[in-house]
């Protein structure tokens, strides 16, 4: 099955994940590609782990759960979510029984190592992610690059570094058939913590599933009045940055049915982006109402709060008086 970002709690239960395997082991493949590790790594199981799949490609996701149908696999779930975002805000303390990583983009290049996955960040996150005996399987053509990840590994002070033989499902890949095919080695890898250490979560909520909100619920929101003869019909694009986000107001569209406006918002928080509506309505009582939108079933983060603190501040700019704000 394939899930979308708002169908997630953050930090999420694995039994409400896969009510019908709760007590199996988890795994979480990053960087799944078109699907072709899992069934052939199933077969070392005894009894089949439940699992989570995360890839940045639409259409790798598309092409592994067309093969995770057609090979009637189940409690299995992909997902489009960058791999940091499932680990950090998703999967639970202690919960994964293992981590793979195959072939993952090595960014060569100097000025882009920051751009590379398996660094210290990645390996203290997984040690705090994975149970007693889990671990983190890497296999890689990339020679530099498995170094690089062995030293980071080490550099991390939360795992051990163990070189092996990769598995053969791993060998089966759509990268691992090219490499073999231009006679070049693959490298392997199983990183096992040593530590478990408690690290702090962001404040990431899903959207309340509930019916439209009300300004008092939990949906970055605020209220002016002074704002009804208020337009943004010369809205120019602005940015907008913070501690660990940054804001892009892209555009302002107008209703042609109702009394309101709504701003498209570009968020980037690190490995997270997320493109938002945050809707502007002229209401009865004379006041206007900021609020996010349910479009699109968007996470709440301290960026999406930006962005309706934002657009807010451009309504205020424009003679809006502020009475009251919940972001």
């Amino acid at each position: 099955m394939i899930l979308q970002l708002s169908q997630f709690h953050f930090p999420d239960d694995p039994a409400r994940l896969f009510p019908d395997s709760p007590e199996r082991d988890l795994y979480l493949e990053i960087g799944f590609g078109d699907g072709r590790f899992w069934p052939q790594y199933l077969q070392s199981f005894e009894q089949p782990p439940n699992y989570l799949g995360v890839e940045v490609s639409g259409a790798s996701m598309q092409k592994a759960q067309r093969r995770l149908e057609r090979l009637k696999i189940g409690n299995a779930h992909l997902t489009k979510l960058p791999a940091l975002v499932m680990l950090d805000a998703v999967i639970p303390e202690q919960s994964l029984s293992g981590i793979i990583v195959n072939f993952p983009d090595p960014w060569p290049k100097q000025d882009h190592l920051d751009m590379r996955l398996l660094r210290v960040p990645f390996f203290r996150l997984a040690a705090s992610r994975l149970k007693a005996g889990g671990a983190v399987l890497l296999t890689t053509d990339h020679e530099e690059y498995f170094e690089f990840a062995c030293r980071e590994a080490q550099e991390s002070g939360v795992m051990t570094v163990e070189r092996g033989t990769a598995p053969p499902a791993a060998l089966e890949t759509k990268y691992a058939v090219k490499w073999r095919e231009l006679g070049l080695d693959v490298q392997h890898a199983r990183f096992t913590p040593t530590a478990h250490p408690a690290l702090p979560r962001p404040d990431i909520r899903p959207y309340p599933n509930a019916a439209l909100p009300q300004e008092t619920d939990a949906v970055p929101h605020a209220i002016l009045t002074n704002s009804q003869q208020l337009d943004l019909s010369d809205f120019e694009k602005s940015a907008v940055r913070g501690p660990g986000y940054t804001v892009v107001l892209l555009d302002a569209y107008r209703s042609l049915r109702r009394p309101e406006l709504t701003v498209l918002a570009h968020i980037e928080e690190g490995e997270l982006t997320q493109e938002v509506l945050v809707g502007i309505t002229h209401r009865s009582d004379g006041s206007t109402l900021v609020r996010l939108a349910k479009f699109g079933g968007p996470i709440i983060t301290a960026g999406v709060k930006a962005a309706v603190a934002a657009v807010t501040a451009e309504l205020q700019q424009r003679g809006g008086v502020i009475t009251h704000t919940g972001y």
